[in-house]
C-alpha cells in the first residue's frame, strides 16, 4: 500500500459539520468499537454518533457508574474498568476483551487530560504524557490480535493542535530536571500521539489496519476543568456570561462538531485505503511549513506562553 499524502481529499465536510452529518448513511451494524474518554466531552458525541450508526460500542471508565450516568440517555452501550494511568488495569481490561472472543473493529483513543498540575504515577512519570500517550500505547498493544483479526480494523488517536507546543524533549520526558509547565506537558504527549498514529499506520497497514491522528478544534469541555474562567475569557473560547463561543471559522465548535473528525478518521469508507495522517475539519489536514502562521497556531503560541501560570491552560481540544 502507499502512503497517503497529506494533503485533503475533498470530503464535503467543514469544520462545521457534525459527527451524525458524518455518518449519516453509513452502516456500522455488527461492527465493535472502544471509545477511552466516551463518556466525557467530544467522547460522548462520538459514543452517540457510531451507536446512531449502528455499531456496538464498548466505553472503558475508572468508574463505571459515573459514566453510565453520563451517558445515560444512549442505548446499548458497555461498560468496563479501565485505568489509563495504570498499566495492570489496562492489562485486565484487554485480557477481558479477548477473552470475549470478539474482533474489534474500531478504536477510538479520545481519554485524556490537559494542564493538570505536576503528578507523576507510580513508575515516576508525568501524568500527560503517561495517560495521553503510555496508557493508550499499552492499550492498543494489547488489543492488536483483536485489531488484526478485523483485515480493516480503524484506530483514531484524539491529539490536539496543542502539539505544537512542545516536541518531545526525550533528555526530560518526565520534567526532573527541567522546570514543570503545564501545556508543555500536554503538548508533547500530543506529540507523541501524532508519531504514535504514524507508526501504528506503517506496521499496521499489511495487516489491514490503519490509523490516523486528528485535532477536533477547541471545545470547551470538562478538559478544561484546570483553566480558570478568567484565563478562558481571555483566550475568547468564552464569552462575559460563561458560554462557550461557537464559530468554526476560527475552530472552536460544539462537541458534536469536534467529534467529526474522530468519527471520519474511525469508520467513514471516505477514508478508505488511507492512513497514517493527520486530520481536522471533517477531512485530511493540509500540510503546514513549520515556519507557516495561522491563526490557530498564533493561539496556541499564546496559550503556551501563558502556560508558565500552572493555573493558566489553552483550550486546543
Amino acid at each position: 500500500m502507499s502512503i497517503t499524502p497529506q494533503q485533503p481529499i475533498g470530503t464535503g465536510f467543514s469544520a462545521a459539520s457534525t459527527a451524525d452529518e458524518v455518518l449519516d448513511g453509513v452502516d456500522l451494524t455488527g461492527r465493535t468499537a472502544i471509545v477511552t474518554g466516551g463518556y466525557s466531552g467530544i467522547g460522548i458525541e462520538t459514543v452517540r454518533s457510531l451507536r446512531n450508526a449502528g455499531a456496538d460500542v464498548i466505553v472503558p471508565a475508572r468508574d463505571k457508574t459515573r459514566a453510565a450516568k453520563a451517558i445515560g440517555d444512549i442505548d446499548g452501550v458497555e461498560f468496563a474498568e479501565l485505568d489509563l494511568a495504570d498499566p495492570l488495569s489496562i492489562d485486565a481490561f484487554a485480557e477481558a476483551f479477548a477473552a470475549s472472543g470478539r474482533a474489534l473493529h474500531m478504536l477510538v483513543n479520545s481519554a485524556g487530560i490537559m494542564a493538570v498540575p505536576l503528578h507523576r504515577d507510580d513508575r515516576g512519570y508525568e501524568s500527560h504524557f503517561a495517560t495521553n500517550h503510555l496508557g493508550h500505547f499499552q492499550l492498543t498493544a494489547r488489543l492488536w490480535p483483536a485489531l488484526i483479526r478485523v483485515g480493516g480494523a480503524r484506530i483514531a488517536v484524539v491529539s490536539s493542535w496543542g502539539h505544537r507546543q512542545s516536541d518531545i524533549v526525550w533528555d526530560d520526558v518526565h520534567f526532573e530536571r527541567r522546570e514543570y509547565q503545564p501545556m508543555l506537558g500536554y503538548g508533547q504527549s500530543k506529540t507523541a500521539n501524532n508519531l504514535f498514529a504514524v507508526e501504528l499506520d506503517r506496521r499496521g497497514r499489511s495487516q489491514g489496519v490503519r490509523a490516523f491522528a486528528l485535532h477536533p478544534g477547541s471545545i470547551i469541555t470538562p478538559l478544561a476543568r484546570h483553566t480558570s474562567t478568567e484565563a478562558l475569557m481571555k483566550m475568547g473560547v468564552i464569552d462575559e456570561n460563561g458560554e462557550p463561543v461557537i464559530d468554526p471559522s476560527r475552530n472552536m465548535k460544539t462537541p458534536q462538531q469536534g467529534a467529526a473528525t474522530s468519527v471520519l478518521c474511525a469508520a467513514s469508507p471516505l477514508l478508505d485505503g488511507l492512513g497514517g495522517v493527520y486530520c481536522e475539519n471533517g477531512d485530511i489536514a493540509p500540510f503546514v511549513e513549520a515556519d507557516e502562521t495561522t491563526d490557530t497556531a498564533r493561539r496556541s503560541a499564546s496559550c503556551a506562553k501563558s502556560a508558565r501560570s500552572p493555573t493558566v491552560s489553552c483550550r486546543t481540544r
